[in-house]
Order: structure tokens, then C-alpha cells, then sequence
């Protein structure tokens, strides 16, 4: 079967959020439903929001239809869902303190997979923070904390600034605070127990659910920071960062700082990109240039075996890992 050699650009699904502001509209220009849009899924095949192609042979295709019906786009990759989904959130206010299963609680309780992610920091106000982990040292004293709301005893926080990155995996208590945008990227999974809520309601004045005893299961006692391996490459004028390569997914940032930055097809079957600033072109060999601007979300396919990036422009990327 013929190998596909064009990427596919993406058009956002945008989701409304308790906790959402106009940032997405402000920082990239997004045309956003309402001024509480809280989160952009960018490259997603989840049933919750599949994200559609908008250009070459799939146009106007869902990517959970070209996944169904054309893996060879994939390399043939395995698995019944694709498995990653990139997203941009804007905290305008604190997100809810939450955790999320490993892919077998997951399975059993919510048929889907569970959720490892990571957050690239794009932008944060002064003094703004993290929710990362958590004081109890062992199930119990979580369990006690937990059911009789003891939050500040319970909930550790982390400063952050524009350009860090935390890896969260399955098991991490963890919550955007106000004033923060990420970059998201994750297992393809919508599973989320809610271990705190702020107290605060909806427009009708109703509190959304929490799910204290999913977060008791769930979470990893005692919280460890995970150690990751970040590594930077310079070429040129362009700079390579490897966040994180794990068993779901590696994460990379590439930065061309006026330069070109040349890629072949590793192991990785396919590889997800985001533009968060910028602009400059993808070239890929026997196709024309492909414009790049801040904003724009694609997917470089199996049948891509080379291409370059060039001009002034930051972008985040993904592949899937060994269990993705």
C-alpha cells in the first residue's frame, strides 16, 4: 500500500472549563466558544473530542476514523485507540486537585486507558504554582486526610515558570494552579478523579463530584518525584531538548533559533507536533514547504522519513513509547 508523505495539519476541539479564560484566543488566536474555554485538544482521536484533519488526502477526516480505517499511516501500529492526545490548557483559575489511574484500575473500573502525562510550561504569572504530589506517608494517613478534608496537610506545591516541564504520571496527585498554560501531552484517556474541588459551584450552584475513594486506590503513597533524563543537543543555530522517554510517550522540545534542525524517522512510527511560537517551514522531501505559525498541530506519518525544520520557531513534539 502506498506510504502516506504529506503531514496532517489538525483542527483543534475546544472544551469549556469552570476554570477556563480567553488565553487560548489571546495567545494563539483561536476562535473559542465561549470566554471559559479551558482546554484545546489539538491531536486527539478520543471519543471526547477526535480532532479533524484540514488538509491533503484526509481532509475533513477524524483522526480516530483514519486511525480505525488506514493504520498503515501508522506504521502499522497496534493497539485499538490511538494513544496519545496533545492539548493546550489555560488555568485561568485553579484547576481541581485530581490523580488518575494506571492503565489496569483503568481498564477495569472505566474501560479505557489510564493516564500518564506531562505538562511543558508555555506561559505562567508571577508567583504562580503547582499542585504536585502529596505529604502522606502511607495509605491510611492519605485515606484520613482525605475524607476529613485535611487540604493543607495533604497537598504539596511546586513554583513554576514559563519553560519548565513536569512529567505526571498515573498515581501523582497534581492540579494546574491560576495563571498557567501548558502544553499537555498524554495517554489517549478522559479518566479523572477529583480529590478536591475548591468548594466552588457551577452557574445553576451546583458542586461538581469528587471521587475520594478512586483517589484513595489510586494514588501512589509515598509521592516521589520522578527523575528525568533531560537531555539538549545543539546543531547550528538550532537546539534539540529531550524532556522525558518513557514507556508511553518521549517528549522533546525543537527550537531553530533562526537555523534548520534535520530529523529522520527513528524507531517511532509516527510523531505529533505543536507550533507554541514563532514561524517557520517543514520540508519534507518530493512536497512543497509547509508554512509553520504559532497555533497550527500536526502529525508527521510513517511514510515520512526525513524532513527538516527551519526559521525562528519552538515546537513541541511527541512519539509513542513502548506501551503506547
Amino acid at each position: 500500500m502506498r506510504l502516506m508523505t504529506e503531514p496532517m495539519f489538525m483542527i483543534p476541539v475546544f472544551h469549556e472549563k469552570i476554570w477556563g479564560g480567553t488565553g487560548l484566543h489571546d495567545r494563539f488566536n483561536y476562535d473559542i466558544p465561549t470566554d471559559h474555554t479551558g482546554e484545546a485538544w489539538a491531536i486527539s482521536a478520543h471519543p471526547h473530542g477526535p480532532a479533524t484533519v484540514v488538509n491533503g488526502e484526509f481532509k475533513g477526516e477524524s483522526l480516530d476514523t483514519i486511525w480505525a480505517q488506514h493504520r498503515e499511516v501508522f506504521g502499522n501500529a497496534k493497539g485499538d485507540v490511538f494513544p496519545l492526545l496533545t492539548k493546550i490548557l489555560d488555568a485561568h483559575e485553579d484547576l481541581s486537585v485530581q490523580v488518575h489511574p494506571d492503565d489496569a484500575y483503568a481498564e477495569e473500573h472505566e474501560h479505557e486507558l489510564g493516564k500518564t502525562e506531562c505538562w511543558y510550561v508555555i506561559a505562567a504569572e508571577p508567583g504562580a504554582k503547582l499542585y504536585y504530589g502529596h505529604h502522606a506517608q502511607t495509605r491510611e494517613q492519605l485515606a484520613d486526610w482525605i475524607n476529613n478534608d485535611q487540604w493543607d496537610k495533604l497537598f504539596r506545591t511546586v513554583p513554576v515558570k514559563a519553560g519548565d516541564f513536569f512529567y505526571v504520571p498515573s498515581g501523582t496527585i497534581h492540579a494546574l494552579g491560576a495563571g498557567i498554560m501548558v502544553l499537555e501531552t498524554q495517554q489517549s484517556s478522559d479518566t479523572t478523579y477529583r480529590v478536591y474541588d475548591w468548594d466552588r459551584t457551577d452557574a445553576k450552584g451546583r458542586k461538581r463530584p469528587l471521587h475520594k475513594q478512586q483517589s484513595i486506590d489510586v494514588t501512589t503513597v509515598p509521592h516521589v518525584d520522578p527523575k528525568l533524563d533531560v537531555t539538549k543537543t545543539t546543531v547550528g543555530k538550532a537546539t534539540i531538548t529531550k524532556f522525558v522517554a518513557s514507556e508511553f510517550f518521549a517528549v522533546y522540545e525543537w527550537r531553530t533559533n533562526g537555523g534548520e534542525a534535520h530529523f529522520s524517522r527513528g524507531k517511532a512510527p509516527y510523531t505529533l507536533a505543536s507550533v507554541l511560537d514563532g514561524r517557520g517551514e517543514l520540508i519534507v522531501p518530493g512536497e512543497q514547504p509547509y508554512t509553520l505559525v504559532k497555533g497550527m498541530h500536526f502529525i508527521i506519518p510513517f511514510g515520512i522519513k526525513e524532513w527538516t525544520v527551519k526559521g525562528d520557531v519552538q515546537i513541541i513534539a511527541s512519539e509513542p513509547g513502548a506501551k503506547a
